[in-house]
């Protein structure tokens, strides 16, 4: 196949705490409450103590004044939308505002990552390739460095079907899958089938990720590419451990690429 499912590593989502999707899942339905609390409270098994008792005292009293006097002061991005929560009490979205820029950002993204993994593996549990288009299928281009143009997503035909083979075989196109947002356009076919079902069952519109309390938190969506491309791989086994070396393009995991050596269970199942 010449490369492995091209998943977004768990990092993208939180390795202690994998909620970052699920904030941004909130917060593009319009709960900014639920998304607030997702992301203070809601305290999970492995964090530390201390942040958990926190957590679980803040979900069940919803006392923000009286949280700055027993939250962690390791806890400094829940810490600030807490107290300003204890200044204007309701204002959720004042609470993510105060949030740096990139953070809110990752939040509809990691959102956005989630349902491409769910897409994923949707396609692979059917059995379609990964490494040859299907008429339907949306391709993005290479460009003069032999990367992906997200942006320029090129519809498979039965008339075109050939040529974009041949130009996916010769790694002049990749394969791809939509990340979702206001100007997405959809796969056809059996990609389009998975696509579609999966933003029904969650539930969502273009419309959704535009946020307009939260402008850090809207997206156009884009494409990724379904197959991860390894350049340069080399690996040294040895009694109890083995060492990898390997090339990525920017924005593939070598925590996916790994898994599919170790076949190691993911914290998160798609």
């Amino acid at each position: 196949m010449g490369g492995f499912p091209n998943f977004f590593g768990v990092q993208r989502f939180g390795a202690v705490r994998p909620i970052t999707h699920e904030v941004g899942k909130w917060i593009v339905k319009g709960d900014l409450e639920r998304a607030v609390m997702t992301y203070a409270a809601n305290p999970l098994p492995h964090e530390r103590e201390d942040g958990q008792e926190a957590r679980a005292r803040l979900q069940k009293e919803r006392d923000f004044e009286a949280a700055l006097e027993y939250y962690p002061k390791i806890m400094t991005f829940e810490r600030t939308m807490i107290g300003h929560l204890s200044r204007a009490p309701g204002d959720h979205a004042g609470a993510i505002s105060t949030l740096p820029s990139n953070l809110q950002m990752m939040f509809v993204h990691a959102y956005q990552s989630f349902l491409f993994n769910r897409m994923l593996s949707e396609r692979v549990r059917r059995g379609l390739p990964l490494d040859r288009p299907l008429v339907g299928d949306v391709v993005l281009p290479a460009d003069r460095n032999g990367l992906p143009q997200h942006d320029s997503g090129v519809p498979v035909t039965s008339s075109n079907l050939d040529l974009v083979e041949k130009q996916v075989r010769q790694g002049r196109a990749f394969m791809s899958g939509v990340l979702f947002g206001t100007e997405s356009v959809l796969a056809e076919g059996e990609m389009g089938e998975i696509e579609r079902s999966i933003i029904e069952q969650e539930g969502l519109r273009k419309e959704d990720f535009m946020v307009p309390p939260l402008h850090m938190c809207s997206s156009k969506g884009t494409r990724r590419e379904l197959l991860g491309v390894v350049k340069d791989l080399r690996y040294k086994a040895e009694e109890d451990s083995a060492t990898f070396s390997f090339t990525l393009n920017k924005g593939c995991y070598a925590t996916s690429l790994l898994r599919e050596y170790l076949k190691k269970e993911c914290l998160m199942d798609y």
